[in-house]
């Protein structure tokens, strides 16, 4: 006999999977108020980091063509290694680096520094004289949302060191203060020392640079 056409047919399910891309990771946007040493390093390493944009800078005491001349070449970190440019627009400044637009400004008064307009949200306050809340905060009257002072504060602003106490930052603090850059060298390090041993007291000498209050 013929064989019939209703035959049973076995079915074989393969999973299918959709892969999609992740959603893009939003690019953490700054300003850099006073372009001084730490001002200048600070914007090395964040044009270094993927996730950072630096969108501002402002130097009242610095003109366009020196913050290029500051910024391309350093006696330790050697010549910066990209292009660096400088764009004037209708007045307005520009650096211009990796083909990307940095907007400059010259105030002195950080309420006058329009951060929000240049889309600035988070600024490194590295002048060494707002170093009080009370002065720090005028960032936010131009547009910031956070403002991280680079030095030891004057008075109760928060303080945070990456490895020693960062886990406590509240999202509340508008101001915080990254310490001094003695304190990020001894404090880690100290940390873990007193975390497994204990200690009771420690005598510390540092080799720093001159500043600004050296009297010899």
């Amino acid at each position: 006999s013929s064989p019939s056409l209703l035959q049973p047919v076995q079915v074989i399910y393969w999973p299918v999977f959709f892969f999609c891309e992740p959603p893009p990771k939003m690019s953490t946007t700054m300003g850099i108020n006073g372009f001084g040493r730490i001002g200048r390093l600070v914007c090395r390493a964040a044009l270094a980091n993927p996730d950072v944009t630096v969108k501002a800078i402002n130097d009242p005491f610095m003109d366009l063509k020196y913050m290029v001349y500051q910024l391309k070449y350093d006696s330790v970190h050697k010549t910066f290694p990209g292009t660096i440019a400088t764009k004037e627009d209708g007045g307005k400044e520009f650096l211009v680096v990796n083909g990307a637009e940095i907007q400059v400004f010259h105030e002195k008064d950080p309420a006058a520094i329009p951060w929000g307009d240049s889309g600035a949200a988070y600024i490194c306050e590295s002048t060494g004289v707002f170093t009080q809340k009370e002065k720090a905060e005028l960032h936010i009257k131009g547009g910031a949302k956070k403002v991280i002072i680079s030095a030891p504060p004057k008075d109760s602003v928060p303080i945070y060191v990456v490895g020693v106490n960062h886990t406590e930052y509240k999202t509340t603090d508008t101001v915080v203060s990254n310490a001094s850059c003695t304190t990020n060298c001894l404090a880690p390090l100290t940390k873990v020392v007193h975390e497994k041993f204990g200690l009771v007291e420690g005598l510390m000498t540092t080799v720093h640079a001159m500043t600004a209050t050296q009297l010899t």
